[in-house]
């Protein structure tokens, strides 16, 4: 018995026969493995349980309905036992003979045509087919080759732009450039101290970039926190105006007076 052929057999034969379900497919498979096991020997003695686990049917109606359909169609002959003691007898056809090359007009269904197809395969790259769109049709190399070059492109820029490195500037360089924007010295030597101290880093988590548009935000923060608004300053109460009662204790009080 060559295997092959019999699995190659059964396949041409569930192909034409649209009775056939998943359920049934799983079940033949699972009888061919016990089959194999005996070296093709028939009949076969199956045990129920068994042959569920390894078809992974959960349903004994299903079970059931499955062997009787695939004896009804022709794909084996069952013989139940009806004894939960003794196992059924199932006899698997032979298939071998009636296996029937795929190159063949008449194997497939529909009228498929077996010339090899012009379009291009689904997995080539995902932007090629709207690539090849655009550039009319052009062979498919050409097509790939400027998509590659595309991504090449691409990868340069990124690094182009992953290649720029922040140098520090020095305490001189920024007290020069605050005085060029008429800000004292002072505020110069805050910015850089703040800054040396926590590694030249955007609200201590992201690396500088410009260093003068950092030091452009900390002057415009530096005129608020100079002009403060008038609604955060302190209020001053006017003299001889009677503060509260209930904010002053005095040692004569009564604790035994209700509240």
């Amino acid at each position: 018995m060559n295997y092959i052929k019999q699995l190659a057999g059964f396949f041409d034969r569930v192909v034409d026969d649209d009775n056939l379900n998943p359920t049934h497919v799983s079940m033949y498979v699972a009888l061919f493995q016990f089959w194999n096991a005996c070296r093709f020997r028939n009949p076969i003695s199956i045990s129920r349980n068994e042959l569920m686990k390894v078809s992974k049917i959960s349903s004994k109606a299903t079970y059931h309905k499955c062997m009787k359909e695939l004896h009804s169609f022709g794909y084996l002959k069952y013989m139940p036992s009806f004894n939960p003691y003794k196992g059924s007898l199932v006899y698997l056809f032979n298939f071998e003979d009636s296996t029937v090359q795929a190159a063949s007009p008449h194997h497939t269904k529909n009228d498929t045509g077996i010339e090899q197809a012009q379009e291009p395969y689904t997995n080539i790259p995902n932007n090629l087919n709207q690539t090849n769109k655009n550039l009319g049709k052009q062979p498919i190399k050409k097509v790939v080759g400027k998509i590659v070059a595309s991504e090449k492109a691409k990868e340069k820029s990124s690094a182009k732009k992953e290649s720029i490195i922040f140098i520090e500037p020095s305490l001189k360089l920024v007290k020069g450039y605050f005085s060029s924007q008429k800000y004292p010295s002072v505020e110069a030597e805050k910015f850089y101290n703040y800054f040396q101290s926590n590694g030249w880093l955007v609200g201590g988590k992201t690396a500088m970039k410009n260093w003068q548009a950092a030091a452009n935000n900390w002057m415009l923060n530096a005129q608020k926190f100079a002009n403060p608004s008038h609604s955060f300053q302190k209020k001053v109460l006017k003299p001889g105006k009677p503060k509260a009662k209930q904010l002053h204790a005095t040692t004569s009080k009564n604790y035994n007076e209700p509240l």
